[in-house]
């Protein structure tokens, strides 16, 4: 009986790493299939969260910024960034687990125009990928920074236990943000799935 993987985790934050293999290779496209269409849906829906924040401040006359500055907390990262975090885990994802470099991650949290931008490079990148590029990608191990840490995993585990949250996650925190500002949204501009009537607006002085 093969021994059990085991993970390897730092005793101190700083730049240790924490490390895992499971030694289990899976299907030459489960790897695509897990990741590419995903990232292509929910970066549309994030498309449509930033559409819906354009209109709403065209409507309410409020300054850009109301929206791009948005933040949950006062140490919490605003929300242009939580849309640059997200897109830019679909290069760290998926460049790795198509044997390529992950591209230079550029700032791009000015505008809502440039973080449109932003999102339609991802999906111009993801579009560019096929079953091919990721043929191997099973048998790769991959090395990423997180936080003040370094993670170095299998491709299965760094995909569905690492970056697919982390990107979920930053998506969810542009969702809440624009709630917490007022827009009317569901859970349907989030997955594209669900069908609500909007919330009613916020009421104002």
């Amino acid at each position: 009986m093969s021994p059990p993987s085991t993970a390897h985790v730092p005793a101190s934050v700083g730049t240790d790493s924490v490390t895992r293999n499971s030694g289990e290779l899976l299907p030459s496209n489960a790897l695509f299939d897990a990741s590419v269409p995903v990232f292509q849906r929910y970066l549309r829906q994030l498309q449509g969260l930033l559409n819906s924040a354009s209109a709403y401040l065209a409507q309410t006359k409020l300054p850009e910024a109301y929206v791009l500055e948005a933040r949950l907390a006062p140490d919490m990262l605003p929300l242009a960034v939580q849309v640059e975090i997200a897109v830019n885990f679909v290069f760290r994802a998926c460049a790795p687990l198509a044997g390529q470099a992950v591209p230079p991650l550029e700032e791009h949290r000015d505008s809502l125009a440039a973080l449109q931008a932003r999102v339609a490079q991802g999906l111009q990148y993801l579009n560019s990928l096929s079953h091919a590029d990721m043929a191997h990608a099973s048998g790769r191990t991959i090395s990423d920074p997180a936080g003040q840490t370094t993670v170095t995993l299998d491709a299965s585990t760094f995909l569905h236990q690492y970056a697919m949250p982390n990107f979920f996650f930053h998506v969810s925190m542009v969702y809440a943000l624009l709630r917490s500002l007022g827009l009317p949204l569901s859970k349907g501009q989030f997955d594209g799935w669900h069908q609500y009537g909007a919330p009613a607006p916020r009421e104002t002085n």
